[in-house]
């Protein structure tokens, strides 16, 4: 009988791609339009600067796979290896904190609104997606950190353990950086006159 990869859990599918390397684009085709999400709303990077950072992950995934501890959450690791090559590829470009800057020349902002109108449905309207577009340039204005925690949080629905598994920061810590990252968004989408995303 035939094995349904998308059925599959993604420790089976792990324990697939162990045993048959080929396996291992199943997972790459889970997680990459996630990833690639991921990425462009903690770093605003450009297009090709993404596909780069996401072939390094995967690289790095595939590299460290054997080494995956199966009681643990799949999706957190492979988050965390993301997080940990964002911040070492800002940290090769000289641009942490700034390489979330919408005034930085290598940064494609129309990728970052096109994005967010790709999430949007059409019934949804022109007012909602214009909202989300200037809620996504609010976001580029926080720092990393706090970016980051909202999007996890927020955008990919982690729980406070997840996001505690991804950074290796204490649950904690990580209330506490949420709570923080909340209302300095806050403060910069009233300036943006953004009251819908008070409520964030």
């Amino acid at each position: 009988m035939k094995e349904n990869h998308e059925t599959m859990t993604d420790v089976q599918l792990v324990q697939l791609a162990l045993r048959t390397p080929d396996a291992y684009l199943y997972l790459i085709k889970r997680y990459e339009t996630k990833l690639t999400r991921y990425i462009h709303r903690v770093t605003s990077v450009t297009r090709e600067e993404a596909e780069d950072l996401l072939q390094e992950i995967f690289i790095k995934v595939y590299r460290n796979l054997n080494g995956f501890n199966q009681k643990l959450k799949f999706s957190s690791w492979i988050y965390r290896i993301a997080h940990n090559e964002i911040i070492n590829y800002g940290y090769k470009k000289r641009a942490l904190p700034n390489m979330i800057r919408m005034d930085s020349p290598d940064v494609d902002a129309s990728f970052v609104t096109a994005e967010a109108r790709n999430e949007e449905e059409a019934a949804t309207g022109l007012e909602s997606r214009e909202s989300r577009e200037r809620m996504m340039q609010a976001l580029l204005e926080l720092p990393l950190k706090y970016r980051e925690v909202l999007v996890l949080r927020f955008f990919d629905e982690k729980s406070y353990g997840e996001i505690s598994d991804i950074l290796r920061k204490p649950e904690g810590t990580v209330a506490t950086l949420i709570s923080r990252a909340k209302k300095k968004f806050r403060k910069i989408a009233s300036e943006h006159q953004l009251g819908e995303m008070l409520e964030l």
